[in-house]
C-alpha cells in the first residue's frame, strides 16, 4: 500500500532538486516562454520534447511566482497505478495547501492517468510535461479533447547557448570584426557541442547516457521490440548518416529485416522519442513525394558527435539549420522539405505555406565566394525557376553579401546571423 508520508517524502526531494538548480546554475530562460499562454483552469497545458531538454525547469519557470504542487513521475517511488493519484494530490495538499497550479512531470509513465488530469480540469491549472510527443498528443485526444494546448520544447536554440556562455549579445557590435569573429567561434562550438543543457554543463558523457534511454526506454521498453540489437544498429547507422537520404526498402536489406513496414515503425519511434526527425522532399505531385527518399536529421548535432565520428562540419551545419526550422516550424505554421530534380540539383531546404514556396535555403561550409560550389548556385536557380520563388538564400560559415546571379538575387548569410534571426 502507498502511504502518504512516503509520497510527500519523494515529491518534496525531487521539488527541492529543481529549486537547487535554480539558486546554484546558470539557469537560462528560454525562448518559449513568450510564446506559451499563461496555464488557465479549463485547459491543460502540455509541454513535450527530447528527454533532459529543459522541460522541468521550464514549467518552474512558466509558473513564476505562483503557489504550485510540483510531482516527477520518473522517480521509481513514483511509480503507482492511477489509483493512487487521489493520494498524490493528499500528499501535495498536505505540502502545500490549496494549490491552483499543478505540474505533472511525465506523467505518461501512469497507465490510464488521463480520468484523472480530466477530473482536475475546471477547478486546478494543470501542467503536462512528457518526452514522447505521439503518446502524449493520443492519450489526450482520447480523454482531453479539445481541451490542452500543446508545445514543444528542444534543446538550446543558439540565442540560449549564447547567454548559457555568458555571452551577451549586442548587435551594434556584429559590425565589429572581432565580434564576428567571437561569434562564429561560438558557432562552431555550438555546432559540435549542441544544445543539451546538461550536455553543456556536465560534458559528452551525458550524451551517451541520454542516447541510450532514448534507445532503451523510450522506444525498446515502450513499444516492446523483440530484435533491440537490429534496432540499436538502425539508430546508430542513421544518426551517423544524418543530412543523408535514407529509403525504407535499401535500409531493409542492409540490416536484413523482412518487412520494410517493421524499419518504417522503427524509425517513426525514434521520431516520437525525439530522437530523428525526417524531412520529406517537395514535390507538386503528392504520388512522388511519398514515393521519393527522405532526409534523415538528428535532434542535436552534440549526439551526433557521440555516436559518430565522421561527421565533417558541413553535415553537422546542415543538421543545425535543419533543427532550428523545426523549432520556428513549432512557432508558425510554415512546411520544410528539400527538393531534387532529376537530373539531381538540389536544395537543402525548401519554406512553403501550403503549396506556395516562399524561401529556398541553401548550407554550404563557406568563407568567401570562391568556397561556394557552382551546383549549390545552380540548383537554387533551377529551383526559384521551378517552383517560382525568388527568395533565395545560401547559408554560409563566416561569408556574407548580397549578389545578382543571371537576374535573380542571392542572399549570403553566415550561420551565427541566421541562428539568431537578425
Amino acid at each position: 500500500m502507498v502511504l502518504v508520508s512516503d509520497l510527500k517524502l519523494a515529491i518534496s526531494e525531487k521539488e527541492e532538486e529543481i529549486r537547487l538548480k535554480f539558486k546554484n546554475e546558470n539557469i537560462v530562460e528560454r525562448d518559449l516562454l513568450t510564446k506559451v499562454k499563461a496555464p488557465k483552469k479549463d485547459f491543460a497545458t502540455v509541454i513535450t520534447g527530447p528527454r533532459r531538454s529543459g522541460k522541468s525547469i521550464f514549467a518552474f519557470q512558466l509558473a513564476g511566482k505562483e503557489n504550485f504542487g510540483y510531482v516527477n513521475f520518473e522517480d521509481e517511488r513514483l511509480r503507482i497505478s492511477a489509483g493512487d493519484l487521489n493520494k498524490v494530490l493528499d500528499a501535495l495538499y498536505g505540502l502545500k495547501g490549496d494549490i491552483e497550479l499543478l505540474i505533472f512531470d511525465e506523467i505518461q509513465n501512469i497507465d490510464g492517468w488521463e480520468p484523472f488530469v480530466s477530473r482536475l480540469l475546471g477547478s486546478k491549472k494543470v501542467v503536462l510535461t512528457g518526452s514522447n510527443a505521439k503518446i502524449m498528443s493520443k492519450e489526450l485526444a482520447t480523454r482531453l479533447t479539445g481541451r490542452h494546448l500543446d508545445y514543444e520544447l528542444f534543446p538550446f536554440d543558439f540565442k540560449e547557448f549564447l547567454e548559457f556562455k555568458s555571452y551577451k549579445i549586442n548587435e551594434q557590435d556584429f559590425y565589429l570584426t572581432r565580434e564576428r569573429a567571437k561569434l562564429t567561434e561560438f558557432a562552431e562550438k555550438y555546432v559540435k557541442e549542441g544544445g543539451f543543457p546538461l550536455a553543456l554543463r556536465e560534458g559528452k558523457t551525458v550524451l551517451a547516457e541520454l542516447y541510450n534511454d532514448i534507445i532503451e526506454k523510450d522506444v525498446v521498453q515502450r513499444y516492446k521490440i523483440n530484435m533491440r540489437t537490429k534496432l540499436a544498429e538502425l539508430s546508430r547507422y542513421l544518426v551517423s548518416n544524418t543530412s543523408s537520404e535514407i529509403s525504407y526498402r535499401k535500409l531493409k536489406n542492409i540490416f536484413g529485416i523482412k518487412g520494410q513496414h517493421t524499419i518504417q515503425d522503427w524509425i517513426s519511434y525514434l521520431e516520437k522519442a525525439y530522437l530523428l526527425f525526417i524531412v520529406e522532399r517537395f514535390s507538386f505531385k503528392l504520388k512522388e513525394a511519398i514515393m521519393a527518399p527522405k532526409k534523415i536529421y538528428c535532434i542535436d548535432t552534440g549526439i551526433i558527435g557521440v555516436i559518430s565520428r565522421e561527421q565533417g562540419i558541413s553535415r553537422l551545419m546542415e543538421n543545425t539549420v535543419a533543427v532550428d526550422l523545426l523549432r520556428r516550424k513549432t512557432y508558425s505554421d510554415i512546411e520544410v522539405n528539400y527538393w531534387k530534380n532529376y537530373a539531381q540539383k538540389e536544395v537543402d531546404f525548401v519554406l512553403r505555406k501550403g503549396r506556395k514556396v516562399f524561401s529556398l535555403i541553401q548550407v554550404t561550409y563557406a568563407s568567401s565566394s570562391i568556397d561556394i560550389k557552382d551546383r549549390e548556385i545552380n540548383g537554387l536557380l533551377i529551383a526559384s525557376k521551378e517552383l517560382r520563388c525568388n527568395d533565395l538564400l545560401v547559408i554560409t560559415w563566416d561569408y556574407e553579401a548580397e549578389e545578382r546571379v543571371k537576374g535573380r538575387k542571392i542572399k549570403f548569410v553566415p550561420l551565427w546571423k541566421w541562428l539568431l534571426n537578425i
